[in-house]
């Protein structure tokens, strides 16, 4: 068995759990069903939250604090006259690191309230295509859905889409989509656009069709949360963001992520895996300007503080270590894959 295999082997078999599901029944392996509770803020004007999420719930607050030792209170119940409704997510308590799609994470609900700010405080999302990247449990792009005329939630391997699917059917009476979902497999390592079969008879449940694939050349918005963690993971992410982005209408990527912090036996430091060199690749505001078209690719990025963004989604804790980033493309010459990877190297 050569290293490579030995690596995969230990990926598979390793363990890991988001602090998400930290609340979650003990002892459980397979797919446990979790309830989000979603709310307008008390900072945020209700009446278009009110008119998007018809269905009105008694919304229930646990309100946690402290006294002046710094001992914990008892949380006390308390109802609270404000709309809201509950998303349904079945998703697994832990998963090995190449099914991180079937877990939920902080960086999904921080896009996700990113989502439903936007869409509760204006109609830039309403009637858009959107694409979202590593989908995992669907969350984000099933509330966008309310107000989309067509979203595709993409991401990689059967297990991970059909449960995917499976979150599609359990919020469907809840949300009563305007617009259309698919759900499709897109590996990143594979070229885009993808092989679309002409045999519908034949088709495989996940793949595109050559209509699909026109409609994401339109596409306004990609969304992804979540996808940085490995230089290789964000390498390829590049890659599929330069095609897709590069082709049909303008588009813009709201990305979340989480820094994790390790050791690192190169550094000798704790780093953030993944992080810096998913910044190499973004230059921000204007530094794209005067530049030759096509000389190398150019993202250009903008970091959003998330403070600034009220939190929609209960049962959760942020911390301090979720972005959120807004990225556009310098459209230009597209370049080979080897001219990408001399431009990435000479970038490290």
């Amino acid at each position: 068995m050569n290293g490579g295999d030995s690596n995969e082997d230990t990926e598979e078999r390793r363990q890991v759990m988001s602090e998400v599901h930290l609340g979650c029944p003990p002892g459980i392996y397979g797919p446990h069903i979790s309830r989000f509770t979603i709310s307008v803020p008390s900072e945020v004007e209700s009446s278009r939250f009110n008119e998007l999420f018809k269905d009105e719930e008694s919304c229930t607050e646990q309100g946690i604090g402290f006294d002046e030792d710094g001992d914990l209170l008892l949380p006390r119940r308390r109802q609270v006259s404000r709309r809201c409704f509950t998303m349904k997510i079945q998703h697994n308590i832990t998963s090995s690191i190449p099914s991180v799609g079937l877990q939920v994470w902080k960086a999904e609900l921080v896009l996700s309230d990113f989502v439903l700010h936007k869409m509760c405080t204006s109609t830039v999302f309403d009637g858009i295509v959107s694409l979202e990247l590593g989908a995992g449990t669907g969350l984000a792009g099933l509330l966008l859905a309310r107000v989309a005329e067509m979203v595709f939630l993409t991401d990689h391997g059967d297990k991970i889409l059909d449960n995917c699917v499976k979150n599609i059917q359990l919020n469907s009476g809840v949300l009563n989509h305007q617009g259309v979902v698919y759900v499709r497999e897109l590996d990143w390592a594979h070229p885009w656009p993808p092989k679309v079969s002409l045999d519908l008879a034949s088709q495989e449940r996940f793949s595109w069709s050559s209509s699909e694939v026109e409609e994401v050349q339109k596409a306004s918005l990609l969304l992804a949360a979540d996808v940085i963690y490995s230089d290789d993971l964000t390498d390829a992410l590049f890659g599929i963001l330069e095609r897709l982005m590069s082709q049909g209408s303008g588009k813009v990527l709201y990305l979340a992520l989480e820094k994790r912090y390790n050791f690192s036996l190169d550094d000798l430091d704790v780093v953030a895996n993944g992080y810096s060199h998913f910044r190499s690749y973004l230059r921000e505001g204007d530094k794209c300007e005067g530049l030759e078209p096509g000389s190398f690719p150019c993202f250009r990025g903008l970091r959003i503080n998330v403070a600034e963004i009220p939190q929609y989604v209960g049962e959760y804790d942020r911390g301090k270590d979720v972005e959120l980033w807004q990225i556009r493309y310098n459209k230009g010459k597209f370049l080979s894959d080897s001219s990408a990877r001399t431009w990435q190297a000479s970038m490290s």
